[in-house]
């Protein structure tokens, strides 16, 4: 029997998107002038109509000046990450 690992949390993964640009005051445009992706990603983004590619979210990182792990670690807010377990 295999287990399957749970589904990824997309939906904190968007919550932090707008957080961390409601941090800074970021207007959809603004990040897109400061991350060089397409003002229509960013809100497709934001409101759940697509989850991007790592690519993406490694240029919102970088953009926001975060580690890509704090973003990607939202995956797993409703679930205990892996190696988070004591086996």
């Amino acid at each position: 029997m295999t287990i399957l690992p749970p589904d990824p949390d997309f939906t904190a993964l968007r919550v932090e998107l707008a957080r961390l640009r409601g941090e800074r005051g970021w207007t959809f445009d603004e990040l897109a002038g400061r991350s060089g992706l397409a003002r229509r990603t960013l809100i497709d983004l934001e409101h759940g109509r697509t989850t991007g590619s790592l690519s993406t979210w490694h240029t919102l990182a970088h953009t926001f000046d975060v580690p890509v792990e704090h973003l990607l670690s939202t995956l797993c807010a409703d679930h205990t990450p892996p190696g988070g377990r004591n086996s």
